[in-house]
Formats: C-alpha cells, structure tokens, sequence
C-alpha cells in the first residue's frame, strides 16, 4: 500500500492578526507547519503534498524539494483545497491522508494508525475523533445502532434539526483529519456541493462522509485518548495553549529519561532538544533549537542554552550559551554569555 499525505495549509489565519501567515509562527521550537511536516513525511511513502495560497512563497522556503506542492487560487474550502493535489496524486496511492498545517501536536504515529485503520477496514475514508464535551464546535460523529459512522453534522445544522438536543449531545466529535482509499477520493471529489460559508459559497471535505454512506461504502472513525493532538491555533490564545502542550510533552519526556527538572512548569525545552542522564535543569532556564546537553550537567536557574552542544559535567549558572561548543567540565560562571557566531 502506498501512502500519500496531503497538507492543507492555504489559509491565512487572519485571526492571528499578523504579518506572518498563521502556519509559519513557531510553537515548540519551530514553525507549525514543520511539525505537521515532519509527522507527515515519517510515514508517507511520497514526498508531503502541502497545499499552499496564491504567492505564497515562505512554506516553499522551508522545505525546499522535499515536498510537493499546489497551488490553490482560490480560498473555496477544505474539499477544494484538497481537490488541488489531484493532478499530482492521482493513480499514484493507494491511501491520501489529509490534514492541517496548524495542527502540529499530531503525532506521526496517530497519523499512521489512521492508515491502517483504513486500510484494515477497506474503507472509503477513516476519520479521526475524539470524546470531548457537549459544548464544543466540532462536528458530531452521528452512528447508527450497530455503531457505523453515518454522518458528520456541524453544530450550525445541528441546532437547526429537530432533534438538536439529541446530536449536540453526541460526545465524538471529528477532529477534520481523514483517510481516503484514493481511488475512491480522487473518483468523487469533484462532486462536492457547494455549502454557505461565511466569506461564501466553499466545499467541505466533511461532505466526502456522506458521499460515502450514500454509496454504500463504509466509513470507520479511529477515536484517540489524547485531546491535545487535535488542538489547532488559529489565535494567539491558542497558540499559546498549544506552546505550553508541547512543553509539558517535551518536559515529561525528559523527565521518564533520567533528566532532574527542578520545577517543571517553569523550564523550557524545544522539540529538538537531546539531554544526558542525570542533567538537573533548575527554573527560568530555556534550551532551544538542536542544543545537546551532556550527562551530568547544571543548568541555570535562569539560564539559556540556544543551538549549543555542552559535554559531560558542564555547570551553566545564570547565564546565555549559544552557537558553540563547551567542552566537558566546563564552567560557565553568572552573568557570562557566550556566543560563537560572535567569537
């Protein structure tokens, strides 16, 4: 089986309130999209298709010829934007995985899971859920009484039914992240209808789960413990809630590995990040980028490690260390920073 991920990542967030398109913000050490990026091309059998915006040129920049990309024109929504990828993946996988560049806490293996989860059942599409609370926006995941996905129902088309209470009860939720058998996505795409939408008329992609029940085909929902993978961040407030996931991640990762964290919630380490046993971080310190730190160091309190490499048994107190290497026992006193590209 062949797999293909497509990135829908046209959008740009106006929300966010900035210059910068909204995939393109850091969180966790690096832009959004390169989380999503890098999850996606772990499993993918082809290079990552990303679905960027008319002139947009700083996604390209990141990721240079290890992805493909198209262009989608025309803001017309989710099944549109998905429709771009057609030409490059057409006949060429057997499975087409589609997801969002402002979901970066998803996690490759999730993603992978999704796949066989699809490829398991032959289904027409495999969607990812979650149990979350009643009073969320997500589409519900509408089963019938032997447990068979039938329908996404948005909360806007819910609350207009006659049985609202009833479907805005349903705790699954979809998260909007799908796997299509691909000859069948690529065969059915082009009839999406076209649905209101705020800035218009657009095609949603959730409306791929009723073309398939109408067919007869089945659709399979793969719903997952963890909440936080399906957290987006289309604000600011978002993007913040989604930083502080990714230092809780990265944190109690070091912490299962042998590494002391003085006080957690006050320590912040990148993704990236590689720490030796029986390190003992103190608060305020931050370790960026693809710093290495050796076993049996010191850092901090207050002290920033940034695109460096620390050998075994250096102490670094109250002080900045980056763009270098400090060779074993080193000690940095307070108040220092040292800087490589500056030496």
């Amino acid at each position: 089986m062949t797999l293909a991920v497509v990135i829908l990542a046209a959008g740009q967030g106006t929300r966010m309130k900035s210059k910068t398109q909204k995939i393109l913000h850091e969180v966790g050490g690096k832009p959004m999209v390169q989380h999503v990026f890098d999850a996606a091309e772990s499993i993918a059998d082809l290079p990552p298709v990303v679905v960027v915006g008319r002139g947009e040129k700083g996604v390209g920049a990141l990721f240079g010829n290890r992805a493909a990309y198209v262009v989608q024109q025309e803001q017309l929504g989710t099944g549109h934007a998905t429709q771009m990828a057609r030409p490059i993946l057409n006949g060429k996988a057997d499975q087409v995985l589609v997801t969002y560049g402002d979901m970066p806490l998803l996690r490759a293996s999730t993603m992978q899971r999704l796949a066989n989860e699809q490829q398991a059942a032959g289904a027409a599409v495999a969607l990812l859920s979650i149990l979350g609370d009643p009073g969320s926006s997500f589409g519900r995941v509408i089963r019938d009484a032997d447990g068979k996905v039938t329908e996404i129902v948005e909360v806007a088309e819910a609350r207009q039914r006659p049985n609202s209470k009833e479907l805005l009860a349903v705790r699954e939720l979809n998260v909007g992240v799908y796997c299509f058998d691909g000859d069948w996505l690529w065969d059915n795409i082009g009839r999406l209808p076209k649905r209101q939408a705020r800035s218009g008329q657009e095609y949603y992609l959730t409306d791929m789960i009723e073309a398939a029940v109408t067919q007869g085909q089945d659709v399979v929902a793969l719903s997952i413990d963890d909440a936080d993978e399906c957290l987006g961040a289309g604000t600011r407030s978002e993007l913040a809630l989604v930083e502080k996931v990714f230092r809780h991640r990265a944190n109690r990762h070091w912490l299962n590995h042998g590494v002391t964290l003085v006080d957690p919630d006050s320590i912040y380490i990148d993704q990236d990040v590689i720490i030796g046993k029986d390190t003992i971080i103190w608060p305020g310190s931050y370790i960026q980028g693809t710093s290495v730190i050796g076993q049996d160091c010191i850092v901090g309190p207050n002290t920033i490690i940034r695109q460096a490499h620390l050998g075994d048994g250096c102490i670094v107190e109250q002080a900045q260390v980056e763009n270098t290497s400090l060779a074993e026992g080193t000690h940095v006193r307070p108040f220092t920073w040292i800087n490589g590209d500056e030496s």
